[in-house]
């Protein structure tokens, strides 16, 4: 092998470090929504303490209780993107640059952070994606006028696409270990 071939494919391989860019940027994307994340979680905690108040009417509280429960949904819409963030930063790390010793050296961690290839680390992201849009139809639900029964059939028409949705993605997670659980018996019986 000649010096200009170690010298291009050295280059080459070292060139997956552009990824750390992603990475990077995608923790700080993610620290950045969790921020915003937990300040709104504070003002909604202040604003929620007005909710003991005597002098509100009935009318006042109601709104105040649907503006929360609306608000409580936008957080939790906010951490699980900031979740997304941080799968794709820490999953873009290990598949590019290199493998997390203290992720592989703890049991709970590599259960949910520890990336293996491609496909493993788009199963989790689209989890959490799909979460979030159920989260998001949850919360567009809550303002939802019903003026017409064709609206509530679209309603109805979208959770059970959400519960259909679901059951598939339950239904991989279940076929890939009862596979591999198959193929773990398998290795036993034959001594591998």
């Amino acid at each position: 092998m000649g010096l200009l071939e170690r010298l291009f494919e050295g280059t080459l391989w070292n060139s997956r470090f552009i990824v750390l860019t992603a990475v990077v940027g995608s923790l700080l994307a993610g620290i950045a929504i969790f921020y915003m994340a937990t300040v709104d979680v504070l003002n909604l905690f202040s604003h929620a303490l007005h909710y003991a108040d005597s002098s509100l009417t009935a009318e006042a509280r109601k709104a105040l209780h649907d503006a929360t429960v609306s608000h409580v949904v936008e957080v939790v819409d906010g951490y699980l993107l900031a979740t997304v963030m941080l799968i794709f930063s820490l999953g873009m790390y290990e598949l590019f640059i290199s493998d997390i010793d203290q992720a592989h050296g703890t049991k709970a961690s590599s259960a949910i952070l520890v990336v293996n290839n491609l496909d493993d680390l788009k199963s989790r992201l689209a989890k959490v994606i799909l979460m979030i849009m159920i989260v998001t139809l949850f919360e567009e639900s809550l303002s939802m006028e019903m003026s017409t029964p064709l609206d509530l059939v679209y309603f109805g028409a979208a959770i059970a696409l959400i519960a259909i949705a679901l059951y598939f993605t339950h239904a991989s997670e279940g076929g890939g270990h009862g596979a591999a659980a198959v193929e773990d018996k398998a290795n036993e019986k034959h001594g591998h």
